[in-house]
């Protein structure tokens, strides 16, 4: 660990040489953590750290090494305690579970039956706890993204179909399952501009939500939602014929202030009524605002709020995040996301989730997964979260894979 009486960490490939084979055959076996887990490579490289951290808790016991090295030293260890804590407590779980597996071999008499009985639960509960402590792990391993603890706009625009309002509709109860979901989080959801369509529905809205990692969360939610229904009104009602529709989903992290600096002389700002629901003081006066950035001709508006001066405070804060976003994009053009999640570029094109009203169904295509009920996860409460944290748990497993591979680059190249 001593180079030339300065310490630094071995590098994984000096401890752990593997080799790794993740084509997309293998990614379809990794979509969980503890498949990952069980992987060669991941059990060499934990085996790898656990090695480092107990390296280093016996260099901090001793009286050989200066200041300097101790405090660098404290920072590694106190990086690798919570992932060599928790390597260690699967492993002993998992020794549990081996014991309980032999022992169920051995129960199978009947008066042995209810022990085999508690044995199996026992295991049940063993396997449970398992997964959970995997997904923690991995959480550990996967570095921070960013912006996952910023607040976010969030977006939504009905798309367009052939006859009837369905995108409309649909757009208005996917804007409210989001307005759900941030009540269930105990987010902050205000409403920055909505435009209601004429027959109830919604042709576009958007709102600042704010609380703790609300990008982490709702990142993966922009994209092309698509609707298969059949509309309640008009003649495809009565035909029973099932229209398809769509609407889009833009989520935009929230920069702070110092993020993105505004010159006031690229901004034109003009004033108007406001329109739509809103009170008496629509159609009033001039209290909506419509700001356009002159350099990119980026335009946002805002009129929901009766103060023209709040509505200006709320769409600077919008155009801000756009053009942030614009940042964050170059950024990641620039460079390999670690997060491939099969999500594409998240473009408006992309369709990422159906939701079949006639089958009950809603699909995830990004990682194959059904979900059934669709009262329930436009409800916006845990049928949806669940939904968002495999999502999630699917972006840690491809984080955790795409790194492995990367070194399996380095060491093919001879680094």
């Amino acid at each position: 660990l001593h180079n030339g009486g300065f310490w630094k960490p071995k590098s994984l490939l000096d401890t752990a040489r593997f080799t790794l084979s993740f084509n997309s055959r293998h990614r379809k076996n990794h979509q969980d953590s503890r498949a990952l887990w069980k992987h060669e490579a991941v059990q060499k490289y934990l085996e790898t750290l656990s090695k480092e951290y107990q390296q280093i808790s016996h260099l901090l016991n001793a009286d050989s090494i200066n200041d300097f090295e101790q405090r660098t030293l404290r920072r590694r260890c106190a990086d690798l305690s919570p992932i060599a804590s928790a390597f260690q407590e699967i492993k002993e779980a998992e020794k549990e579970v081996q014991e309980l597996e032999a022992m169920c071999k051995e129960l199978d008499s009947r008066d042995e039956k209810q022990l085999l009985e508690l044995a199996l639960e026992e295991k049940e509960t063993l396997d449970k706890k398992i997964n959970m402590m995997c997904r923690k792990l991995f959480q550990l391993l996967v570095p921070k993204e960013k912006y996952d603890k910023s607040h976010v706009i969030l977006e939504v625009t009905a798309g367009r179909t052939t006859g009837g309002d369905i995108c409309q509709q649909f757009t208005k109860e996917m804007f409210e399952m989001y307005q759900n979901y941030a009540d269930y989080k105990r987010w902050t959801f205000d409403i920055v501009n909505y435009t209601p369509a004429e027959i109830g529905g919604l042709h576009h809205a958007a709102a600042h939500i704010s609380g703790d990692d609300v990008y982490k969360h709702l990142k993966y939610e922009g994209g092309t939602h698509r609707v298969q229904r059949i509309p309640e009104t008009g003649l495809s009602s009565r035909m029973q014929r099932i229209h398809t529709g769509t609407m889009s989903v833009i989520v935009l992290p929230q920069p702070e202030e110092v993020d993105v600096k505004v010159d006031p002389k690229d901004l034109r700002i003009d004033t108007f009524r406001a329109k739509g629901a809103g009170g008496q003081h629509v159609n009033r006066t001039d209290s909506a605002v419509r700001i356009v950035h002159l350099p990119t001709g980026l335009a946002v508006e805002c009129q929901q709020e009766r103060s023209q001066l709040l509505n200006k405070d709320i769409a600077l804060r919008t155009l801000r995040a756009k053009l942030y976003q614009r940042i964050i994009d170059k950024q990641l053009s620039q460079e390999q996301s670690a997060r491939k999640l099969q999500l594409g570029t998240r473009a408006q094109s992309e369709r990422i989730r159906t939701y079949n009203f006639t089958q009950d169904r809603v699909t995830d295509h990004r990682i194959s997964y059904d979900a059934r009920n669709i009262k329930e996860i436009l409800d916006g409460k845990e049928a949806l979260d669940k939904l968002i944290n495999r999502l999630l748990e699917f972006a840690e497993m491809e984080a955790v894979t795409e790194y492995l591979e990367s070194l399996q680059a380095v060491e093919g190249g001879g680094c």
